[in-house]
């Protein structure tokens, strides 16, 4: 018996200690899904999701950084910190609905890229005024420096910077 009460002592302490414990992925994900749903409802009304808007703004601004020339799946991949099975998942719906489209690279048939059709640019354009308008309440929210803030800190930990330096230690 005593043994017994010693082992649920030591699970209650367990409990406690992770209780106390200040868990930076579990807010930051907490906080990541509040933002996201009120981002999602502000595009509902354009049939997307803050996501694939991301997505779509992603494709434009690494074709614009490139002369045009649309990103590879690999390099949409990389930009946003998921997996490529991830990003392929999430560009179904996209191409389905006429917003983007695969295309075989000049050089290495074997390299898809993504590129915006008219319809996901117009999309995309009607979806930045809605997403201006949720942004500019989530600013109002919290106050332009503390915006400012966790989008600094958020670069921050998604920098490669970041992750070399958490890899070294």
């Amino acid at each position: 018996m005593k043994a017994a009460s010693n082992m649920r002592k030591t699970k209650k302490e367990e409990k406690n200690v992770f209780e106390v414990l200040a868990c930076t992925n579990t807010a930051l994900r907490r906080a990541a899904r509040r933002l996201g749903n009120l981002y999602d409802d502000a595009l509902a009304p354009l049939g997307l999701k803050a996501t694939q808007i991301s997505l779509l703004a992603e494709i434009e601004r690494l074709a614009a950084a490139n002369d045009g020339k649309a990103p590879s799946l690999q390099d949409l991949a990389n930009k946003l910190s998921i997996q490529i099975s991830a990003m392929t998942h999430a560009l179904k719906p996209l191409m389905r609905d006429g917003l983007v489209e695969l295309q075989p690279d000049a050089d290495d048939r074997r390299t898809k890229r993504g590129v915006l059709t008219s319809a996901g640019a117009a999309r995309l354009e009607q979806a930045l005024v809605y997403w201006a308008k949720a942004n500019q309440r989530v600013e109002e929210v919290l106050g332009p420096e503390h915006a400012a803030l966790l989008r600094t800190l958020a670069d921050q930990v998604a920098s490669d910077e970041f992750l070399a330096e958490y890899e070294q230690g």
